[in-house]
């Protein structure tokens, strides 16, 4: 690990040391949070999260220690009050989490804690990484059948977190990790509980959001997952971007291509539950893992 010694998590790397974590790799700085694999009392390694992140470029990075940032900068830091602000994110993060322990598929919160300028909690290291390379490999039989076990393992532990009375709202490629072939759902950061309004009332757009974020982001319903995971599993299955360039769902089987359109729609109100969503991931993934009978 090479870090100039001007760059703000070094600081955060010497407070958890000096709360007797074993810090083996720093996997990402970003704006808002920084992720260690740390380890102590000889226990195997956990993924740290640390609230504390930066948010104004200082300056272009160089190649080896561009993993140490958001893209390819580092930032200067926050302003106190900023600092105050996501701290008190960083906690709400922390406490749905917690609510949401023991859900299936969704990776748990195992500690926590606090030090003075920051807040922390650990998480088992999922050893796949994530859904991401997913989209840029070419697919034979087997790799279909593995991409849609791990999404309806993620419709799984999406439905767990509705029957919680939380909704994601950030759910793509980088926010599903693997571990030992399974599907889990991660980052809570955007999550809100549906009985109180969070976050601004507009925001987007990306691609992976529906498009009722534009005025209604702070009260988005389990619908807005729904349509989150059809679009992820439309740029698996047809290497695309729905509302993108010309429909390819003729790409998608046929058990599930009426599902995916109809989580795509773009009133809440018209799209499958999520159970639907994975029932009919699951169904295509087993369909997907069995070869074709031949005929005599």
């Amino acid at each position: 690990m090479h870090l100039h010694p001007m760059h703000p998590v070094g600081w955060i790397l010497d407070q958890l040391r000096d709360a007797g974590w074993r810090v083996h790799d720093l996997l990402s700085f970003t704006r808002a949070s920084t992720l260690v694999l740390v380890s102590r009392d000889g226990t195997l390694p956990v993924v740290l999260k640390a609230g504390f992140g930066s948010n104004h470029v200082l300056a272009e990075l160089d190649e080896d220690t561009r993993k140490a940032a958001y893209g390819f900068y580092w930032y200067a830091e926050m302003t106190e009050a900023e600092r105050a602000l996501t701290r008190d994110d960083f906690r709400h993060e922390i406490a749905v989490t917690r609510a949401a322990q023991g859900t299936g598929h969704v990776v748990p919160l195992i500690e926590d804690g606090s030090t003075d300028r920051f807040d922390w909690y650990t998480m088992p290291h999922c050893v796949g990484g994530n859904f991401g390379p997913h989209l840029t490999t070419t697919l034979n039989r087997d790799e279909v059948a593995a991409g849609l076990s791990i999404l309806a393992d993620a419709a799984e532990g999406l439905c767990a977190l509705h029957e919680h009375e939380i909704v994601h709202r950030d759910v793509y490629q980088e926010n599903i990790l693997i571990h030992h072939g399974q599907g889990l759902i991660t980052d809570l950061g955007a999550a809100r509980r549906t009985d109180t309004p969070r976050g601004p009332a507009g925001r987007g757009p990306e691609v992976h959001w529906p498009p009722e974020y534009a005025t209604s982001y702070d009260r988005a319903t389990p619908a807005a997952d729904a349509f989150s995971l059809a679009v992820l599993a439309y740029r698996y299955l047809c290497a695309d971007i729905p509302r993108h360039g010309p429909c390819r769902l003729d790409a998608v089987s046929g058990s599930l291509r009426p599902i995916i359109t109809a989580a795509l729609a773009p009133v809440p109100e018209d799209r499958p539950a999520m159970s639907e969503l994975r029932d009919a991931l699951r169904m295509a993934a087993t369909s997907a893992a069995t070869p074709a009978r031949r005929s005599n």
